[in-house]
């Protein structure tokens, strides 16, 4: 429903039949269905003369069914039924089709469809009513073959046009409707539910969407690096076991292989509700899985991947975990239909379930090393929002789904700039490639002509926001009728659109993401190849008596590694001292910028707005201001966080940073000195080592000693995701607190409380709103302020440990390289001539291993 198209004579002419003084942007779709509906419905029934009781009851009944009880549309029920009687507005076409003006080909539908209902309430369907029904649905441009399968339907005769019943099936799929308000779905749920079963197409054979062939190669290549890895760590653990190799090496090429052998590539699929995330996941994965309903549904993270067998894994908050069968999954993935039509946050608070991880042996883009994530729906709850943002920070790429007929809202707009953001930290200026836009239910529109117009202005949107999305990051879909073709066995111009996204996806994974972390993988090995060359050359100097530690160096080295662990414990107490300033000064600042929190967030209410006006849409009014509130309150936290808090641990940070630079130099001076000495090539060693860990593989983000350590302020304090939003995640998955999530739970019984709709006076209720979401929303804050900044220390916290450990790191691998010189020459002191023979004959045979083992590499590399 487009209500840009209300004109002044809609807004007259609601205004005269429901008797308010309505302004034009109080005019909501629910509210001008409902006029349109009373208008229908009473033509139906006064057109033939005589009003029936079953005409009078059925009235009754679908205003009953369409509206709940404690919904104030329920209000204007009884004015619109009296201002149309009065009017007589059923008898004039030109009203009605001021009324309809906006309404959609689905909306129209869905209109005349109750008038059939209406016409057959009392048994029959009279000639005068079904000739009413046929001039309003030609002037409304309604194709006359859904009137017949309509007529047929309600007066329980037999179809003969079976595609146009599957048309109307289509036209009036609630899911469609899920965008408007949930009065569209229940009415299309209700008109649905009373024509006859869709027809089924029989089908041969459920088609694949994809053969996924370039994601089963990247697997091929994973495959034979890992095998790669499995060579070099038998030639490392012998060179290991022989006291020659330093066990280091086996380490970390340990790493790089758990990252080979761990499934690649996480897809989280993210937008609003009532956009059809669990129809096109099923549609991915070519089988109904997920739970699909007419209202929202999707209530926790759920993981899709690739297993022997099916069984589904439920994660609890308390580390229990326990096997469920597929129905028990489908009942605990979803929520109540209570909570997504009320947007009761409570349920999702209290929920005990961390994630629900579902395996099956024939997904094949999970089989091809994909794992597909379900998230809660964005912008409902906070608390859902929250444990999509905790997803983001281990995807590797977002499927961002929209409305055809709601194209990018404001608040998708906001969500996509906020996607980029968190997946391309830095980069303000480039796209994010990682991000696919889907633009679903596209066979709503009907005309070429739609879909262009559609497609440009989803680009606009994209690439004038500073180019939110890549190229070839824009489909158009239709995730349901894909889905029933593929299950059918059957092609169709949206299968064919679908699988075009399916490929663009493919290519981004394997190649522009994919083929990045197998080279960093293999780098990685090869690292740790050179250095393993640089210790075999080392020990072969040995064996030709080129190279001798004396028992003055051997003192030296032990000195050395004595004053490497004394380095160790000083930073780790600096550290301890630098940790207790920062929250003793994160503390202070936290108190002082609480202290005027209320009177800011109470002046930036004033320029909170809403597309809902007070009379008719209050809840949905107060709902508005609710998530405003929650986003003032979370940008206050980041502000703080990113300036104060940042503030706080640059200084105290940069002092530890340049104790542990100036230790790792002295360390590094000290190889420097012995390589100068004795021929060694311990630097190398060292910076090998170091790289091979920040290169360490697939999704590593290194640890290694050459690995530097990135100023705090080039993520923000919580590496990219915002305070505000990291300490409401905190407090919602660890202490159950969930304060984000209490404030919108009650927010909207709260304010909208004892305001009624009847107010004139616009301004003086939405301020009154506004006060009562600020009182409300402060203070469960002031409840939860001790728990948040509980968080925010344990943050602090983790980023001194964090530093220490990378530092220990270092200085353990440099200790690590020590104690491999000194058994190396060990085991050269007892050696005799022919044991000296003997192991230059097997430092020949290693070497010729590795040079294999790189060779190998440059292979798969070259394919």
């Amino acid at each position: 429903m487009d209500t840009s198209l209300i004109s002044s004579q809609t807004v007259e002419l609601v205004s005269l039949l429901t008797g308010q003084k309505i302004r034009k942007e109080d005019i909501t779709p629910p509210i001008l269905f409902l006029t349109g509906l009373v208008t229908v419905l009473l033509g139906v029934m006064y057109t033939d003369g005589t009003v029936s009781a079953e005409e009078t009851q059925r009235l009754r009944t679908t205003f009953t069914e369409l509206i709940p009880a404690n919904n104030s549309l329920r209000q204007l029920v009884m004015p619109m039924v009296k201002g149309v009687r009065e009017q007589q507005v059923y008898n004039k076409l030109p009203a009605l089709l001021a009324l309809t003006a906006c309404f959609s080909e689905e909306e129209k539908l869905l209109l005349i469809s109750f008038g059939y209902q209406m016409s057959a309430a009392d048994g029959t369907m009279d000639d005068r009513e079904k000739q009413y029904l046929t001039i309003v649905a030609n002037r409304l441009g309604i194709d006359g073959r859904f009137l017949t399968v309509l007529e047929a339907s309600f007066s329980s005769q037999a179809i003969a046009d079976t595609a146009a019943l599957a048309e109307i099936h289509s036209l009036l799929d609630p899911a469609q409707f899920q965008s408007l308000d949930a009065m569209f779905v229940r009415a299309a749920s209700h008109i649905i539910g009373h024509l006859p079963a869709k027809p089924k197409h029989k089908t041969n054979q459920k088609q694949s969407v994809s053969s996924y062939q370039e994601l089963k190669k990247f697997q091929e290549y994973r495959q034979q690096l890992d095998a790669v890895c499995g060579k070099l760590g038998l030639t490392l653990l012998d060179g290991s076991d022989r006291n020659v190799l330093s066990p280091n090496l086996t380490e970390e090429l340990t790493k790089i292989s758990r990252k080979l052998q761990s499934p690649c590539f996480r897809v989280a699929v993210v937008g609003e509700f009532s956009k059809g995330k669990s129809t096109l996941l099923n549609a991915l994965l070519g089988e109904e899985i997920q739970p699909v309903r007419n209202i929202p549904c999707s209530g926790t993270v759920t993981v899709l991947k690739y297993g022997p067998q099916q069984r589904v894994i439920c994660k609890y908050k308390d580390g229990r975990e326990e096997e469920i069968s597929p129905q028990q999954y489908k009942d605990k993935a979803s929520i109540s239909e209570e909570a997504a039509l009320g947007s009761l946050g409570d349920e999702i608070v209290n929920s005990e379930i961390e994630e629900i991880i579902f395996e099956h042996p024939n997904l094949e883009l999970c089989r091809n090393g994909v794992e597909i994530i379900d998230t809660p729906g964005l912008n409902e709850q906070a608390e859902r929002t929250l444990v999509t943002e905790q997803v983001l920070k281990t995807t590797d790429a977002v499927i961002f789904l929209t409305h055809a007929h709601m194209l990018l809202t404001e608040k998708e707009r906001e969500l996509l700039l906020y996607l980029k953001k968190e997946l391309n930290p830095g980069k303000d200026d480039e796209a994010a490639k990682s991000i696919f836009v889907l633009v679903n239910f596209a066979d709503l529109l009907r005309r070429e002509e739609d879909r262009q117009q559609t497609r440009q202005r989803v680009e606009t949107i994209v690439k004038s926001q500073n180019s939110i999305a890549g190229e070839n990051r824009i489909h158009l879909i239709s995730a349901q009728s894909a889905l029933e073709a593929i299950l059918d066995g059957t092609e169709n111009e949206y299968v064919k659109s679908f699988q075009d996204f399916t490929k663009s996806l493919e290519q981004f994974l394997t190649v522009e993401r994919g083929a990045i972390e197998l080279q960093q993988s293999a780098a990685g090995i090869k690292q740790i190849i050179d250095s393993g060359c640089d210790e075999l050359n080392q020990y072969r100097e040995m064996q030709e008596g080129k190279l001798t530690v004396s028992q003055g160096d051997k003192a030296k080295i032990f000195e050395q590694m004595a004053e490497a662990s004394g380095r160790d414990v000083k930073i780790r107490l600096l550290a301890d001292e630098l940790m207790e300033q920062s929250l003793e000064e994160a503390l202070e600042s936290w108190h002082e910028w609480a202290e005027g929190l209320g009177e800011r967030l109470m002046a930036k209410s004033h320029r909170w707005t809403s597309e809902h006006g007070h009379i008719m849409s209050q809840d949905k009014l107060t709902k508005d201001y609710a998530d405003r509130f929650v986003r003032d309150i979370t940008e206050e936290i980041d502000d703080w966080g990113n300036q104060k808090v940042q503030s706080i641990l640059k200084q105290n940070m940069g002092v530890l940073d340049s104790k542990i630079a100036e230790d790792i130099y002295a360390i590094r001076q000290q190889f420097q000195q012995f390589d100068q000495q004795l021929s060694t090539s311990l630097v190398a060693q060292f910076n090998n080592l170091g790289t091979a860990g920040s290169l360490g593989g697939i999704g590593s983000s290194g640890s290694g000693i050459a690995s530097s350590i990135g100023d705090i302020e080039d993520n923000g304090f919580f590496g990219g995701l915002g305070i505000g939003a990291a300490v409401g995640a905190a407090l919602l998955f660890f202490t159950g607190l969930g304060f984000i999530g209490v404030i919108l739970g009650g927010l909207a019984a709260g304010a909208g409380g004892g305001l009624g709709w009847s107010f004139l006076d616009g301004d003086a209720v939405k301020a009154q709103i506004k006060e009562k979401v600020c009182e409300l929303g402060f203070e469960k804050f002031g409840e939860s302020a001790e728990s948040i900044f509980e968080k925010v220390q344990e943050r602090i916290i983790a980023v001194f440990e964090e530093r220490v450990e990378a530092s220990s790191g270092a200085i353990s691998q440099a200790m690590s390289l020590w104690e491999n010189l000194l058994e190396q020459q060990e085991k050269r002191d007892r050696q005799d001539r022919a044991e000296c023979e003997a192991e230059k004959a097997w430092l020949a045979d290693k070497r010729r291993e590795l040079e294999q083992i790189q060779n190998q590499i440059e292979a798969i590399l070259k394919n």
